[in-house]
């Protein structure tokens, strides 16, 4: 009798054990699987939503805000309560004909192309969305990997109940948002289906006003760019293509759907701007009503870089440039065409002499990011190519902003003195069957007379710099292109944004360039390197360090857009520029002091001559070393190029500045843009231009 009561509260336990597993299934199932509880006997769904992180900000030296984030909207569906909903493929229709009536474009991936013949866009797709693709086919069944775009969409219009009266176009739109929904359940991974990002207050009053079950109105930030200068080395931001994605899958932060760096300091400094999205789960009834809502994880918002530009310094000069060039295009008062009337594109660098650290930079002509994307397509087909950043990426021949190179290299290797005197002949004629003429003979039929070596870069004369380029030849045939690489021309200036090398005029240069040609160095070669011709190419950027390398007798340092990385909330500094010696050249004490001088002497007047940039800075209040000069384009019939390099203050040098314009004429023409920038570092107030005429060409 024992055993058989024992054996039946064994019966009743085993009941009562099964019962509760049936009611704990059940309650996992609503609770799990269809995610929690009920409301008024509705059944619950929870979904997760990602919530975008914040980007960093980029400011400027002084702490001005250059790129930001503005408040945005996003639209997001919720896939349980739109298939849960009666007439979902009627209120998807609306949706699509309300954004093709507006102009809407909305977020897609089913991988079938828009119109008919239906083919297959799996090759504009990354892995993970091509891998997503497939794990769709397995869900639906029936459906083969192998299966035909068209046959596909035919299929799937039975397997949604698409109506037989709807045109093929209607029946490909609908699908592509019952696509998204799809996958949201057969790939627990994907948050909720963002249908519209950045909405426009009239394209979300166009869909809401539809009352499409399952929409949802969520905040979220775009990127916003608060001035219209910079925008070269600004950048943008855009999604990752499949290569990027490559790249960032495996760094931890980074969905496949992130919005990345794409150019400029937005790619460089990408690992510090960018946030860590959160994840947010909501639970909602099937008629939308939002249960509970909570985090899973908060979103934290990217660093802030402090970049060493400096905005004011930026703006002096883009404006000037911009206004010179528009200048030099109109004719006199007389009607006549000016040197430089066929000026095109232009750019300009200004370095702190000290760091490294790079005070501005900029590109002519530019354009206005905030646009970028609408006008990109105009922008691409301007013959003047303002999306081409000339100050990182142009090379060209320095002209006489050279001759400092020819006169180290001279005093160094002890061939002339400071005292050295050489009498221009205007035409240089040491050479058989090779005559070169000094420009103030071509120019004016008329020469320098004696020249030293301070004068020789006071009034650019090219004859003392035949003469220079003549004697190292015999010294030594690369010993002026050594100490060119070693003032950094032609070679990298570090700075993190993508730059050409250009090269030197040596005979390895020549060798390379001229293809069948004779490709030997004779001494003419030499004479015409020692005034920054031959195979001269360098770029706005290597002449200003080349500059600042000059300003600093020979210690060059790496050029940089870094200042300081701080965190979002500007409490912790996370990390700073440290300045960083690329190399140093060893140049005489008496080559340095002479050079010094003779810039010096650029920027002012005797009795007898006038330095090439006297007009600009005769009565400037901060003395100045410059060097103006003008390149040959072998183009017939066009302006030579105009250069302009210039360091300050002369005893104490704390920046220094290279311009260059493409088919600008003078260099000297091109000292202004450069005082501008001079004006807001110095906080100098309006100083006028001195009146007298420009007695070079240099």
């Amino acid at each position: 009798m024992e055993r058989i009561s024992k054996v039946r509260a064994s019966i009743v336990l085993l009941v009562f054990a099964i019962i509760l597993g049936f009611f704990s299934l059940k309650l996992y199932d609503l609770q799990i699987i269809e995610t929690g509880g009920s409301t008024n006997n509705q059944a619950t769904f929870t979904t997760l939503t990602r919530v975008k992180a914040a980007r960093g900000d980029i400011l400027d030296k002084n702490g001005n805000l250059l790129v930001s984030n503005r408040a945005s909207y996003d639209l997001n569906i919720n896939h349980y309560v739109l298939l849960t909903a009666k007439g979902t493929n009627d209120n998807l229709l609306r949706l699509v004909k309300r954004c093709e009536e507006v102009g809407i474009a909305y977020t897609e991936h089913f991988p079938v192309s828009q119109e008919r013949p239906f083919t297959y866009t799996l090759d504009q797709q990354n892995a993970i969305w091509q891998g997503y693709f497939q794990e769709f086919l397995n869900y639906m069944e029936d459906l083969d990997s192998d299966i035909t775009a068209p046959l596909l969409v035919e299929k799937l219009r039975d397997k949604y109940d698409i109506p037989a009266e709807w045109t093929d176009d209607e029946a490909r739109k609908v699908i592509g948002l019952l696509y998204e929904m799809t996958l949201r359940k057969c790939v627990s991974s994907l948050p909720i289906y963002v249908f519209l990002t950045d909405a426009s207050d009239a394209e979300l009053s166009a869909i809401v006003e539809l009352n499409i079950p399952g929409m949802k109105v969520e905040a979220s930030t775009v990127r916003e760019y608060n001035t219209v200068y910079a925008a070269h080395i600004l950048g943008y931001v855009g999604a990752m293509n499949a290569e990027q994605w490559e790249y960032y899958k495996n760094i931890p932060g980074y969905d496949m759907d992130a919005q990345v760096g794409q150019d400029g300091l937005e790619a460089v400094y990408e690992e510090f701007l960018h946030g860590i999205d959160g994840w947010r789960e909501d639970t909602v009834t099937t008629d939308g009503t939002l249960v509970s809502s909570k985090f899973r994880q908060e979103p934290k918002a990217g660093s802030n870089v402090e970049v060493s530009i400096d905005l004011n310094i930026q703006m002096a000069g883009e404006d000037r440039m911009a206004q010179v060039i528009e200048d030099l295009k109109k004719p006199d008062a007389n009607g006549k065409l000016k040197d430089g009337h066929d000026a095109e594109g232009g750019a300009f660098v200004a370095m702190d002499v000290k760091t490294g650290q790079l005070l501005a930079c900029g590109s002519y002509p530019t354009y206005d990011l905030n646009n970028f994307f609408d006008n990109y397509e105009e922008l691409a087909k301007n013959e003047l190519k303002p999306l081409y950043n000339r100050a990182l990426l142009a090379t060209y021949p320095p002209g006489s902003t050279y001759k400092m190179t020819t006169m180290i290299a001279a005093m160094n290797a002890k061939l002339i003195d400071s005292e050295t005197v050489i009498r221009d002949q205007g035409v240089f004629q040491k050479i058989p069957n090779f005559p070169v003429s000094c420009l103030q003979w071509t120019n004016y039929g008329g020469t320098h007379g004696n020249v030293n070596a301070a004068k020789s870069l006071m009034v650019s004369c090219n004859y003392y710099y035949y003469e220079l380029g003549y004697r190292l030849y015999n010294y030594s045939t690369d010993y002026m292109d050594e100490v060119a690489k070693g003032l950094g021309l032609g070679e990298r200036t570090g700075v993190e944004l993508p730059e050409y090398i250009g090269h030197r005029a040596n005979a390895e240069t020549k060798a390379e360039i001229h293809v069948g040609d004779d490709k030997a160095w004779y001494q003419g070669d030499s004479v015409l390197a020692a005034i920054g011709q031959s195979e001269n190419r360098f770029t706005p950027i290597q002449l200003c360090s080349y500059a600042a390398t000059l300003a600093n007798r020979g210690n060059r340092y790496k050029a940089t857009f870094m200042s300081r990385v701080v965190s979002s909330d500007y409490r912790e500094l996370l990390d700073e520029n440290k300045p960083e010696l690329l190399s140093h050249m060893d140049i005489s004490d008496e080559a340095y002091k002479t050079y010094k001088e003779g810039m010096y002497m650029v920027t002012q007047a005797t009795s007898a001559d006038w330095g090439t940039a006297y007009s600009t800075f005769g009565n400037y209040p901060i003395k100045i070393a410059a060097k103006t000069g003008t390149a040959e384009t072998g183009i017939n019939g066009t302006s030579a190029n105009g250069a302009f390099i210039c360091f300050a203050p002369l005893d104490d040098p704390q920046i220094a500045i290279a311009v260059y314009v493409e088919k600008g004429g003078h260099g000297s023409t091109l000292a202004s843009i450069a005082k501008s920038m001079l004006d807001v570092y110095f906080d100098v107030g309006e100083v006028g231009d001195v009146n007298s005429f420009e007695n070079q060409i240099s």
